[in-house]
């Protein structure tokens, strides 16, 4: 399984300098990420816009070690804010936030990270969109769930994101598929033991269908994050059992896999995001991306033996 090799790699300090100077590697990892600046992604989100299709940006970055490093992180995400709101796009345009970087790994993190990402939800609503709190390692999620449920008592459109891989996931879902809730559900892309997660992608693929039933039969708003063209079918028919709208759920893709249905589920008149990162700090994001789809991987071999 090349999967969890590619997730080690993704925290070695030496693979990281490799692929970093690997003459391939740009082009591949413009594949995945939009750009390394505001400035670079927003005709992505225009144009994004222009298609029907709404986004969910994320700044990329997960090595934080100081406060100050959490503060910038902080400060980069109002900055997008600032962005979207001159661009009048905060209806097509919510953000994605993993807390880690916003200090969650470092001492006091738990309410450092609430400290930081609160400015950032706040000013989020002042221009009419939202932030999702991304779901990261096993270890994290106790601290995520508290400080969504603290987030949601002023903003209860405060998002999180729950994996179908880990064995706690149904009984999160269950809480969580509440009257007003925002939840989008992903397989899952860390390391995780088998004492916590299930190991097979078939088993993986299970418990995301049921957790989807649990989602869809309950009275949030189930977001379906999956470029699995079975999962799809399948939410869709969960969703027209449960009797929902095309607009009281919606579908989530990778920027720069599966374009094509992007644009093919938009115009059937599903809702449609497009979860986009950017920034400099590319390389967990990158890996992760890889570890996900073999495919991927090879993509990136081939493009470094025809580089250079």
């Amino acid at each position: 399984m090349l999967g969890p090799v590619i997730l080690a790699a993704s925290r070695s300090d030496q693979m990281r300098r490799f692929v970093s100077a690997a003459p391939g590697t740009k082009q591949v990892v413009g594949r995945f990420i939009a750009g390394e600046t505001v400035d670079q992604v927003v005709p992505i989100i225009t144009d994004a816009a222009d298609k029907g299709l709404e986004v969910t940006l994320d700044v990329v970055g997960e090595d934080i070690t100081t406060p100050e490093q959490a503060a910038a992180a902080r400060d980069a995400y109002l900055e997008l804010v600032e962005r979207l709101k001159d661009l009048g796009l905060g209806a097509r345009a919510e953000m994605s936030v993993k807390l880690s970087m916003f200090g969650q790994a470092l001492e006091g993190g738990h309410e450092l990270a609430l400290a930081n990402v609160r400015p950032v939800v706040i000013a989020a609503a002042q221009i009419g969109t939202t932030v999702t709190l991304d779901a990261e390692d096993h270890t994290t999620l106790d601290s995520m769930f508290a400080i969504h449920e603290e987030l949601r008592k002023d903003f209860p459109q405060t998002g999180c994101v729950i994996q179908s891989y880990l064995f706690r996931t149904e009984d999160d879902a269950r809480r969580l598929a509440a009257a007003g809730s925002r939840v989008r559900i992903v397989k899952g892309a860390y390391k995780e033991p088998a004492e916590v997660a299930y190991q097979d992608k078939a088993e993986i693929d299970k418990a995301y269908v049921r957790i989807m039933r649990i989602l869809m039969e309950g009275d949030g708003y189930p977001m379906i994050g999956s470029h699995d063209p079975r999962l799809i079918s399948i939410a869709q028919e969960l969703a027209r059992r449960a009797g929902r709208k095309l607009d009281e759920y919606e579908f989530q893709m990778l920027y720069g896999i599966r374009s094509d249905e992007h644009l093919r589920l938009a115009a059937e008149g599903h809702r449609m995001r497009v979860y986009t990162a950017y920034g400099t700090d590319w390389y967990g994001y990158f890996m992760r991306r890889l570890a996900e789809k073999p495919a991927n991987l090879l993509f990136f071999a081939r493009s470094i033996l025809t580089k250079g």
